[in-house]
């Protein structure tokens, strides 16, 4: 059993040979049996790169620990020393480059905490158009006059699902990386693109010296830096971290022209997004297809609350700023999904209620439902919840 790649990278395919052997002991030939397995590995990427975060976190949380302690004495000693009358104008220096070190020790543990630290993936619909809007405003205000920075988005038309402010931090990182390498003018490029149907890639290009063949091989590596003193050497670790979290790859090399060229490389897949996403009151009895129906309404970029049952809801309905209520008709035993939405009526809440059912149009329960409330047939698809919802209104 071999894994190979194929499609310049895109794809991974699984081959299994298993050889045809005659009764007479010789080979006739080989059975060939292949599977694509790209989401498998782009499952298993991201589950590796979760373990080597939490072995990193147990590795330095104790010594963060004790070197957060030790810095807390140096610093509480240089404000002693700074109170002292008198003292020559040397020692002053000392003291405040002393704190100016112990201070920028202490920004290295929170970026080490950031990299090494149990931070989960918080996944939701995203418009790489209005993403590119943010950044472009964010990312101004720190270029200088001589260097322009341009986005383009080549053919992202629909809203994807990834990590907004890992990717929006990440990419404003790699932004201001360029700006440092570029000496005197230059142009900063910052491009989104699909790669076949397995991949979207977020490109940083500048027009600056370039990788060195150092950076080439340790760019991603902790603590490395081209910066100096002024460089903590964690910036594109942690853009490393997220794209592999995320089941994907960073790539770093030179342009072909002048500059370095830096790629964020995620599987893809497409999100819904409603105009106005709201907090969804989700009411279903099973188990399984709560789960299901409420990563739908997350990808649809709704937050949501749960209840198994109308007792549950009911009492959930205390909660300031429920814009949706979402349930399911048969709810097991107790009051049924319909029972309960008659009642919210009742008691003067008045947002949007759509049923889900599985029973079918005669039913007599289902009729019930449908003259009052919108129904969604089951099994559903996420755009078919997705234009359920848009033809209610918060």
């Amino acid at each position: 059993v071999i894994e190979i790649n194929l499609q310049d990278a895109t794809r991974r395919i699984r081959v299994a040979l298993t050889p045809d052997v005659a009764q007479d002991g010789n080979i006739n030939g080989a059975y060939i049996l292949s599977m694509d397995i790209t989401a498998e590995a782009q499952a298993r990427a991201a589950l590796m790169q979760t373990r080597k975060r939490e072995l990193a976190a147990q590795l330095t949380s104790g010594l963060a620990h004790d070197f957060a302690n030790l810095l807390t004495v140096i610093l509480g000693l240089q404000g002693k020393l700074e109170r002292i009358k008198n003292l020559p104008p040397d020692a002053q220096d000392a003291i405040a480059t002393t704190k100016a070190a112990a201070l920028r020790g202490g920004e290295l543990l929170d970026k080490l905490s950031d990299v090494s630290g149990r931070r989960d993936l918080s996944i939701s619909a995203v418009n790489v158009d209005d993403m590119f809007l943010n950044i472009q405003n964010l990312a101004s205000a720190a270029l200088p006059e001589g260097i322009n920075f341009k986005t383009e988005n080549q053919g992202v038309s629909k809203a994807i699902m990834l990590d907004h402010g890992f990717m929006q931090d990440g990419l404003l990182n790699l932004i201001l990386n360029a700006r440092d390498a570029i000496i005197g003018n230059g142009h900063i490029l910052l491009t989104a693109r699909l790669r076949e149907t397995t991949w979207v890639e977020f490109t940083v290009t500048d027009t600056g010296p370039g990788f060195t063949s150092e950076a080439l091989q340790n760019a991603v590596d902790p603590f490395f830096t081209t910066k100096a003193a002024e460089g903590s050497g964690l910036g594109l670790t942690m853009v490393y971290d997220f794209a592999q979290m995320s089941g994907g790859r960073v790539r770093i090399s030179n342009h072909e022209l002048i500059g370095a060229e830096v790629t964020i490389q995620l599987p893809l897949r497409f999100g819904i997004r409603t105009k106005n996403p709201g907090m969804v009151l989700l009411v279903e009895d099973r188990e399984d297809l709560r789960l299901q129906t409420r990563e739908m309404l997350r990808e649809m970029g709704h937050s949501v609350i749960e209840a198994e049952h109308a007792k549950e809801a009911l009492s959930l309905m205390r909660i300031p700023g429920i814009s949706h209520i979402l349930t399911d008709i048969m709810l097991g035993d107790g009051m049924n999904g319909f029972d309960m939405a008659r009642n919210l009526l009742t008691l003067g809440h008045n947002m949007p209620v759509i049923m889900m059912t599985g029973l079918p149009a005669d039913d007599p329960v289902h009729q019930q439902a449908s003259s009052q409330f919108p129904v969604l047939r089951k099994p559903f698809t996420a755009p078919q919840l997705a234009e359920k919802f848009s033809k209610v209104h918060a």
